[in-house]
């Protein structure tokens, strides 16, 4: 009886009840309910499985260790449950892979005694031998009996109910059971359907799932083979926010576990273990549990194949051919074994890359200087790249050389004029660490570059590196600051836990005008983004500009000015463009070296907030090439971002989606908060992709910004929530997200309606809600200010709500007109998402005018829009719904009587009618019973009915429209 833990082997983990919800459990019985959600990533891959089960009866889940196939597997389970399906559960133990018949004992004794009772008497004793003695030499055992028993379970299980038999770790069964599983599943009726979970022999030597070759359940013909792949960076962020960690890290921590879920959360936990600022944490403390991790991977490869992989592990750009010169001749048969082991993969040209970063860096980890020393040493001997070659040479030294120093800084330089910021950065910190202690000054300007270098990269880790050393020396004031600035350019949206550098900075910058003008500057956009100031950050980039200007710092000077044209929008200020106009000057001589917070930035968004969208398109696709090129990679985040901002509000909705997702990479890549990118790719969702999509990037833009600190963006995405929830009919949805933006932006003191056009938002969301007089002094407020201001197109989005409004109160006709004319105008300013909109909402005011064949001409026009621009979920409602904001309304029905009632009165006529109580109406409708009861008099009233009965009886009386 061997092979089992202390508490005893698979007899003693065995239940008879509902299948379990956390993996790696062995066999048990159940059903019932759930409404567990996909895991992360899963969705498209559980889909599949699931139109598998369903078509051929029998799937193989497989993928390396840790990728989530159990998670899958359950989650299967879970949807079968959740249908009413009997689910069995067989999760053989590692020791079971040695004792006969393990698996097939544990089937048979999980599953309800009612399985058992009509077998005859031979395979009844054959199935208590099995389960009494399984750990046994298998003798005495009837294995005809066996065999005919455990078909017999199985097929009396799927008489009761369809049976969904998950085989979990399939690689651990032992060879009897294998077999008896083969004969039972191949007489057994379609109404059973078989899920296997296998780790391949490769992946699974040395580890905890390892198991040898499995043991097929059926022949390869008979199932499908369905890979669990690693998740992208964008799902890896979505994994960690479920685990309350760091969304910002998953582009590092996504490198680091080659997009691994249990590689992943392994490196998240040491992260929070070694409790790691956020924004210090870009060089991932891998150590404990994901040190641990990584090297159970690596324990099967043999000590050639780890040499190998060693090197390539310090190579910048490993390949056969580089390894082989490097002094591995039989490089190509070490890099094969260790690819059959899922540690690395190779391309045709023979460039190698780690499954999981995870991997070199622990290589590097626990090997030796001096072995690592001859590593680089023997790389740097055979690389065809100068800067390649002098980092090997540098990192192959320990004994500080101003010569090997100062061929490294300028290496750094090579790397930084080709566009490689990041290898620029790692340079330029290897020249000042390579440099003589005695050579004091020269050591604190490398560090000052290398802080600096590390600011333009967004490389933290480097930055903080470089200024703890530089702090700790006998720094100027001067350097001190400038190695602090560069800590603050990396850390993007997340401001809020770094006070303290932003106090010793102004300390250190006092009496140096320069220097206080930097600080400042910086405390500006600090007081916007982490404080929700924009009063006060103008007022620090009012004195940043002075200070500046008074020393000839024309570059300060600009990104001042901009940062003050930035708040003068922001509160309405008539100055802004005069403002942003004496930046430009300013820029145009000065020549920055990025565009990220530039005046021609400013200058392009602002084009994109009046509309002038060809303007701001022609500009930036001007600016990409250069900043693809030569720029910092905060530079391309912001251009991408803002294409897909100006091609969503165009309609160019494909472009719109791409450029958002390269935003949302290079962010993940950059280690900087996903939220702006995220909120990008709710807009370019919501226009052309998917507005379930939409609502998740949107939601979790607002995470990101809160875990930030971010009051920008959480605004923005709060806004890109509350838009989607109106659309797709979730009206108490947004009218709670809208409000929050309200409350948000008022709080800042925000007064121009362009930047963020929640106002029409919230007022069509008030209107559905039965609040005409609270949408109509909404849009009240907002007019004044947009027609002062100049903000055409705002003007344009609040007729269109307005009219809505007019329909509510009974002035159809003028509604009717006021639309027509807006969807022109949108038209004329090329708005065609918003003429689409005005269109379906003309499309519902002409059938509640009982004009069917212009409501139906208004939809199709809704629709041909839509079409010609690629708005997938906008066209979608032209074929559902007259009213994206009204979608479980009713269709407007005949008579004059009900054409009187607002929209809001109508859902809940229907919904009373349908016979729900006042209690079930206000839970449906978000709404408190005192207000259905208030709303239901004036409903009575004016369909003059009574009672309920009679009410139900007009709406049936009334005919339905014409479609």
């Amino acid at each position: 009886m061997g092979g089992g833990s202390a508490g005893g082997g698979w007899w003693s983990q065995v239940r008879s009840t509902p299948y379990p919800a956390t993996p790696c459990v062995p066999a048990t019985y159940g059903s019932g309910q759930s409404d567990r959600a996909a895991p992360v990533g899963r969705a498209e891959l559980l889909a599949r499985l699931d139109r598998v089960l369903h078509s051929r009866g029998r799937a193989l889940l497989t993928g390396p260790p840790g990728v989530g196939k159990t998670e899958v597997a359950q989650a299967a389970a879970e949807q079968a449950s959740a249908r009413g399906e009997t689910v069995v559960w067989l999760a053989p133990q590692p020791a079971d892979r040695d004792m006969a018949g393990a698996a097939a004992a544990a089937l048979i004794a999980s599953v309800p005694a009612f399985a058992l009772d009509g077998l005859p008497g031979p395979q009844r004793d054959a199935v208590a031998v099995l389960c009494r003695e399984s750990a046994a030499p298998a003798v005495g055992r009837d294995p005809i009996a066996l065999r005919l028993a455990l078909a017999g379970v199985l097929r009396t299980l799927a008489e009761r109910s369809p049976v969904l038999l998950v085989v979990d770790d399939a690689q651990r069964i032992d060879a009897d059971s294998a077999d008896l599983l083969r004969f039972a599943l191949h007489l057994a009726p379609p109404a059973l359907r078989v899920v296997a979970v296998e780790t391949p022999a490769p992946y699974a030597g040395g580890g905890a799932d390892s198991g040898g070759a499995p043991m097929p359940l059926w022949v390869a013909s008979e199932a499908d083979v369905l890979l669990v792949p690693p998740l992208q960076a964008d799902e890896m962020a979505e994994l960690l926010v479920h685990h309350r960690l760091p969304s910002r890290l998953a582009g590092r921590i996504h490198r680091a576990s080659g997009g691994n879920p249990r590689l992943a959360l392994a490196v998240g936990r040491s992260l929070a273990d070694a409790r790691t600022p956020v924004h210090h944490a870009e060089a991932l403390p891998l150590s404990g549990r994901a040190r641990d991790v990584a090297r159970r991977m690596l324990a099967p490869a043999s000590a050639p194949v780890r040499a190998t992989l060693l090197l390539a592990a310090l190579a910048l750009r490993p390949t056969t051919a580089l390894l082989r010169r490097a002094g591995r001749p039989t490089a190509e048969a070490e890099l094969a074994a260790a690819e059959r082991a899922g540690l690395i993969s190779l391309t045709e040209d023979g460039t190698v890359a780690f499954t999981a970063g995870l991997l070199p860096s622990t290589l590097v980890h626990d090997t030796c200087w001096t072995e690592r020393s001859r590593g680089h040493a023997a790389l740097a001997e055979v690389a065809d790249d100068p800067v390649e070659a002098v980092r090997h040479r540098a990192l192959a030294n320990d004994v500080p050389d101003e010569d090997l120093a100062a061929e490294v800084a300028e290496a750094a330089d090579t790397a930084r004029r080709r566009g490689d910021s990041a290898l620029a950065a790692e340079l330029a910190m290897l020249a000042a660490e390579t440099t003589p202690a005695s050579l004091g000054r020269r050591r604190l300007e490398r560090l000052v570059e290398a802080a600096e270098e590390a600011g333009r990269a967004a490389r933290a880790d480097l930055a903080m590196r470089a200024a703890a050393d530089l702090l700790a020396r006998d720094a100027t004031p001067a350097d001190r600051v400038r190695a602090r600035l560069a800590v603050l350019d990396t850390a993007g949206q997340g401001l809020t836990d770094l006070d303290e550098i932003y106090v010793h900075a102004m300390e250190d910058s006092e009496g140096e005008p320069a220097l206080r003008a930097a600080v400042q500057l910086r405390l500006a956009v600090k007081y916007v983004l982490a404080d929700g100031d924009p009063v006060r950050s103008r007022a620090a980039a009012v004195e940043s500009a002075a200070l500046a200007m008074s020393v000839g710092d024309r570059h300060t000077a600009a990104q001042a000015l901009t940062q003050q044209a930035r708040m003068d929008r922001v509160l309405g200020s008539p100055d802004a463009e005069r403002t942003l106009a004496e930046a430009r000057a300013l820029e145009m001589t000065d020549r920055p070296l990025g565009v990220r917070n530039s005046a021609q930035i400013l200058t392009i968004r602002h084009a994109l907030f009046d509309d002038r969208l060809s303007e701001a398109r022609d500009q930036l696709y001007a600016l990409l090439p250069l900043v693809e090129r030569r720029g910092p990679v905060e530079d391309a985040i912001e251009l991408f971002r803002t294409l897909a901002e100006v091609e969503t509000r165009r309609g160019q909705c494909a472009a719109a989606l791409a450029h958002a997702g390269r935003s949302l990479a290079l962010t993940l890549e950059a280690g900087l908060s996903p939220g702006p990118a995220w909120y990008a790719l709710a807009l370019a969702e919501t226009a052309g992709g998917s507005f379930a999509r939409a609502a998740g990037y949107a939601r979790r833009s607002v995470r990101a910004s809160e875990e930030e600190g971010d009051h920008v963006f959480l605004a923005r995405g709060l806004y890109a929530l509350g838009r989607v929830q109106l659309v797709t009919g979730d009206v108490a949805g947004a009218l709670e997200t809208l409000r929050r933006v309200r409350d948000g932006e008022n709080a800042q003191c925000t007064v121009d309606p362009s930047m963020l056009r929640w106002h029409e938002e919230l007022a069509e969301a008030l209107l559905a809600s039965d609040a005409l007089p609270e949408a109509q002094a909404l849009l009240a407020d907002v007019g004044p200010v947009a027609e002062r201001l100049g903000r055409t197109t705002v003007l344009l989005g609040c007729d269109r709500v307005y009219a809505l409004c007019l329909a509510a109160g009974g002035k159809t006709d003028e509604a009717v007109d006021l639309l027509v004319g807006t969807a022109d105008r949108f038209a004329g300013h090329g708005l065609v998402l918003e003429q689409g909109r005005c269109l379906i909402a003309l499309a519902r005011v002409e059938r509640r005018r009982r004009r069917r064949s212009a409501a139906q001409a208004a939809m199709q026009a809704a629709a041909a829009v839509f079409e010609r621009a690629g708005a997938v979920p906008w066209l979608g409602l032209t074929a559902e719904n007259p009213s994206p904001a009204d979608s479980s309304a009713p269709p407007p029905a005949a008579g004059s009587a009900l054409s009187r009632l607002t929209e809001a009165e109508l859902r809940l006529a229907r919904l009373v009618g349908e016979g729900a109580s006042n209690q079930e109406a206000a839970a449906k409708l978000y709404l408190s019973v005192k207000t259905v009861e208030a709303r239901l008099t004036r409903i009575y009233q004016k369909l003059d009915v009574r009672s309920r009965a009679q009410l139900a009886t007009a709406l049936n009386g009334l005919a339905a429209p014409s479609r």
